[in-house]
């Protein structure tokens, strides 16, 4: 799960997603925010997996991490 730092400023609506630096979005209504960080946030996680599988090169291991 993640959080959702929002809030109206003027006629906007801006938030960001707390856990994940570079998670933010504009929209005009809160309803559109929020599918628009849920959309951002899938694209983050998933340009951050191939990133890391990238890096990590042909031998790893993948491990699941609960908080």
């Amino acid at each position: 799960m993640y959080t959702a730092v929002i809030k109206q400023s003027g006629d906007w609506w801006l938030g960001w997603i707390e856990e994940i630096p570079g998670v933010n979005c504009q929209e005009s209504t809160r309803e559109e925010l929020l599918e628009s960080l849920r959309i951002t946030l899938l694209e983050a996680l998933e340009f951050n997996r191939q990133d890391a599988i990238e890096a990590a090169g042909s031998d790893y291991v993948e491990e699941a991490i609960a908080l």
